[in-house]
Order: structure tokens, then sequence, then C-alpha cells
């Protein structure tokens, strides 16, 4: 394509000055953060706090028997609870650390780390099925079309990295809600995550035919810059084609980046191993906790690693045989989450790193049965109405405990903390005034945690 020499420096001109001056006009926290990133440890399909973070010996004296009426009834989405009978745990619980935190034997490396975190063991919401679920705790709603938790985060905050997406996404397979976990709803679409593999090439096609090597592809980029720019004077409200520029300017600049972060070569066998990558079993999700933290190590604002998906050896639902489920993806998950933690405390990281673990709801006390969901007599149905999740970092004070359910762990009675609090307080700590961030759509003013969230867990998680 011919062009006269005007029309070439116009368009030169819009490389990467336009992109320096595009990433610095991200807006300021609207107070002072103790936190700069985030790692979402998500546990795909809602693991049991019962057999993990949240002893429960009353279940042991009422297992094989019908819960009694004083607990009443609540809504599940398969079984019908005054109809099942209580189910105990099979693990073993033990107190670890100066802080004496009880840990089940499920996660033995995590256990060693309980004074870095912050167990929450008051969580609820009402979203009983998994869309729901996982709709209110990456979305901040039930309802379809909302931006993610890291779509809000980096628009409020932009990004630090210049090579990088803001907002990355390492997944374990399918999600079941789908791709709206991590999508930017109704917010401009430069702020939906993106997906990361596993490997030296974390983004397929990156690398350029060798005839677009030099300067050529740089000189095509500011031109097909220019034509789209012109394009999108007239379709302003399309940020979908905002998205796709601001996309090619930044794969242009990952193609030196996201190679060297690929590159686990520069590690040390030391780290390799306290993660678990020469071990089968972990080796995987060890090099997803791995990657996390070369991420924000390179100015990453938010990770989301997910641990389970709708495809492969499945999840964390526990609808059959929960004792077996759990011991399979804890194995797979424990020793590198802890090695995280540890990786992350040793490089002087996890002081300005808001790491958080948990899923979409916690799980019954009582059986499954082999109803409409599959289940078994060894299985737990979902249960959203009190749970355990964690937090570290970021200025978090560890070896706590926050909140507690009821005897039998079937609802938060100490200290609910809802979603929206959660979400709340992960932005403050951030810098962000959760009523403050807000972005104007059909005429109203949304923010992520609706009309609701108070952030009062902020001075608790502070100590």
């Amino acid at each position: 394509m011919m062009t006269n020499r005007r029309q070439f420096l116009e368009r030169a001109g819009l490389g990467f000055g336009w992109v320096a001056a595009n990433a610095m006009s991200a807006p300021a926290p609207h107070f002072a953060p103790s936190a700069k990133n985030v790692i979402f440890l998500f546990m795909h399909g809602g693991p049991s706090h019962l057999d993990t973070f949240d002893p429960k010996p009353e279940l042991a004296k009422l297992h094989g028997k019908h819960v009694p009426e004083s607990f009443g009834h609540v809504q599940l989405q398969f079984s019908k609870f005054n109809e099942s009978v209580v189910i105990a745990s099979r693990r073993k619980f033990q107190k670890y650390g100066q802080s004496g935190i009880e840990v089940a034997d499920t996660f033995p490396h995590l256990a060693r780390q309980v004074d870095k975190i912050a167990l929450i063991r008051s969580m609820y919401h009402d979203g009983f099925t998994h869309t729901a679920a996982l709709n209110l705790f990456n979305n901040g709603s039930a309802r379809l079309g909302r931006p993610s938790v890291g779509s809000w985060v980096t628009y409020g905050l932009g990004s630090e990295s210049q090579n990088l997406p803001a907002f990355v996404v390492l997944l374990d397979g399918g999600i079941k809600c789908g791709p709206v976990a991590y999508g930017s709803g109704f917010l401009p679409a430069r702020y939906q995550g993106t997906t990361f593999r596993d490997g030296a090439s974390p983004i397929l096609n990156l690398q350029p035919p060798d005839n677009m090597a030099g300067g050529r592809q740089r000189e095509m980029l500011d031109e097909l810059k220019w034509f789209n720019e012109r394009h999108q004077k007239t379709r302003e409200d399309e940020s979908a084609l905002d998205a796709r520029i601001s996309s090619y300017e930044l794969a242009f600049r990952m193609q030196m980046a996201a190679p060297e972060l690929g590159d686990l070569s520069k590690e040390t066998g030391a780290t390799k191993k306290l993660y678990g990558m020469d071990n089968t079993t972990t080796a995987d999700f060890a090099g997803k906790c791995l990657m996390a933290r070369r991420l924000v190590e390179r100015g990453v604002r938010y990770v989301q690693v997910w641990s389970g998906g709708t495809t492969g050896e499945g999840d964390w639902d526990g609808h059959k045989q929960c004792d077996k489920n759990h011991v399979t993806q804890a194995a797979k998950t424990d020793q590198p989450v802890a090695a995280l933690l540890q990786d992350l405390a040793a490089r002087g990281l996890l002081d300005t790193t808001l790491v958080v673990w948990g899923g979409e709801f916690g799980r019954t006390p009582t059986s499954d049965g082999g109803m409409n969901g599959g289940g078994d007599p060894e299985g737990r149905d979902h249960n959203p109405y009190g749970f355990s999740i964690w937090m570290a970092g970021g200025g978090i004070k560890g070896g706590q405990v926050i909140g507690r359910t009821d005897e039998i762990g079937l609802r938060a009675i100490e200290y609910p903390v809802h979603v929206h609090d959660l979400h709340a307080s992960m932005l403050h700590l951030l810098g962000l005034d959760h009523t403050k961030l807000t972005y104007r759509f059909q005429g109203r003013d949304f923010r992520l945690t609706d009309v609701h969230g108070k952030t009062d867990l902020v001075a608790k998680l502070r100590g």
C-alpha cells in the first residue's frame, strides 16, 4: 500500500509514544494501598471446609443420623436437607504454627504456612448452584454480564507492566460458568482477562513470520492503527475495536516479554523442587503457581490461578466420595500453594501481593445421598451458607482465624462475611474505595459490590 510522506509520519507518530501515554493515564488509588497485586487461587467446584479448614467434632457424634430439627432447614441444589444424614469427616485435624490454627491432613505442606494466613471460616452467600456462586465470587452478581473482579481492579488501577497484560488467567480446563468469570462485562473490552498457557509459549501465534522481521512489523502496526482509529471515530462506543487496537500494540511488546516469562531455565533447581515441579502429581499446578509469582514479579496486577476444570480429572465438586475427591485435588495443589507463599515471602513480594484461596462455596455436613446430582452416600452437596477461604500478604496479619460456623458447619454464625464484603475489602487493600469505583452503564452507575459491601473486615485482616 502506497502512502505519502505526510500520511506516513502521521501514522508512525502513533506508535510507542501513544502506548506510553496510554499506560500513564491509569487513575490513582483513592488512598494508600497495602497491596499492589493479587493472586487469586480459585478451587473450582467448591472445596469442603469440613475436610480442610473447619474441624467439627459434632459430625462424628451425629454420623449416620438426620440433622437435629434445631438447625432448621436450608435450600440445597440436589439433596433434601431434612432427609439426608450427617457424614463425619475422615480427615485428621491438628494445630500448626505459633498460632495453633487447626488444619486437616489434606494440606500437610500448607499447614506449615498457617502463620502467614488469615483464615476466614464464616464466608456465606445465597447462590447454591455453581453458575450463580461462580458469578457471585468472580463478578459480584449472580446475573450474567457483570465485569469480573480482575477487570474492576485493572479498570481502577491500570497496569504496572508495559509488556504484559494487567490481568492474566491460568486455567485448568473449562469453567462451569464459562469465560464470564474473567470477562470485562460492560467495562471496555481491554479490561478482560488474558488466558495464558503453561510452558515456554504462554500465548499462541505470538511470534511474527520471518518476512515481518525488523522494522517492517512496526510500520505495518502503525499503519493498521491509523486506519483503525479513523474507523473508530464514528464508532466511539465500540470498546471491542479499542481493545483490538490495544492488543496489537501489546502483542508487539510481548514478543520479547512472553518467551522470557515462560522460560523457567533461570529458576534454580531448588525453586523448582520447592514448588513440586519434579513430581508428576504436582508439576502442572506447580507450573501455574510459579508462573503466578513470575507474573506479579513483572508487574501484572491481577492473576487468577484455577484448580480443576470441567474436563480431565475434574474439580473439587465432591458429590461423589467427597473425601477421595479432595485427597486427589489437594495432592495436586498443596505443595505448590505452600511454595508460592514461601517463595513470595522470601523475595519480599508477599508484603505487597494479596493472595486469596477459596472456591465458590463449601459442602454440606450431610450426605448427597445419591440423589439427582449423581452423588453417593459419601458425597457432600453444595453449601453457600457457611464455608472457609483464606487470605495472605498485602498487609494482612497472618496466624489468625476470623468468624466461625455452627457446630455442624452449616451456617456462618459468628462474624459472617458476605462475598460483597470480601470484594469491598480486597479493593480497600488495593487502595480503592468500592463505593467510588463505578462505571456508568445504561443510565446507572454500577460497581463491583452493587449497593452492598462493608470494609470492617479490613481492620480484622490487618490485626
